[in-house]
């Protein structure tokens, strides 16, 4: 997290609305030899207080001491700032991005818990797909889903704390946002997003 309060101004519920969206993010824990990571989809619910995911078996952190300290990375959009897009003197270039960290435990969970979890994880992900029928695990062939279910455990995670950065030029005169913002808006797709949010900005 970017320590300037100027990226930190983001209300609670607009943090945990991005975190949900995203849904997917990068698990992290202390490991006995260093620091264990995994990139996994996760399900927050109502009141944010707690994350469901699931990892491979063969994953180190599955082998690890827990209930555990943990920490979920969910990353937005980023984009590089070249310092002539600002029309002022004496910038540096830097990179605007939209960050959110959720602190908190991970604990296992019994194997009863994977498969709600993993019809609860397809559900929500299929219904943003428009105009498609949902694909729900029915559709398996008889077997098939408790074979390919053995190789995953389900975890839960609690959370404790919810930290975002959006970092969007706040820390500079809004003209001189306003231009950065015009020159990434020409950029690719994440450089565009964020020339959204900063416009945005009061």
């Amino acid at each position: 997290m970017h320590p300037n309060p100027a990226f930190r101004q983001t209300p609670a519920d607009q943090n945990i609305a991005f975190a949900r969206a995203r849904g997917f993010g990068i698990l992290s824990i202390n490991g006995d030899t260093g620091p264990l990571a995994a990139h996994v989809p996760f399900l927050l619910n109502q009141d944010a207080s707690l994350a469901e995911l699931h990892l491979a078996r063969s994953n180190p952190i599955v082998r690890a001491a827990l209930p555990s300290p943990a920490l979920i990375a969910v990353s937005g959009p980023d984009a590089y700032v070249s310092p002539d897009w600002y029309g002022a003197e004496d910038q540096v270039p830097t990179w605007n991005y939209v960050a959110v960290h959720l602190r908190g435990v991970l604990e296992p969970l019994p194997d009863e818990a994977l498969r709600p979890h993993a019809d609860a994880l397809s559900a929500e992900h299929e219904g943003r797909i428009p105009g498609k029928r949902p694909w729900t695990s029915d559709k398996m062939s008889e077997g098939a889903m408790p074979r390919m279910m053995r190789m995953i455990l389900p975890f839960r995670f609690r959370v404790l704390s919810v930290e975002g950065t959006w970092k969007l030029n706040q820390n500079k005169p809004p003209e001189v946002r306003a231009r950065a913002a015009e020159a990434l808006s020409q950029g690719n797709p994440s450089a565009q997003a964020i020339a959204a949010l900063m416009r945005d900005l009061p």
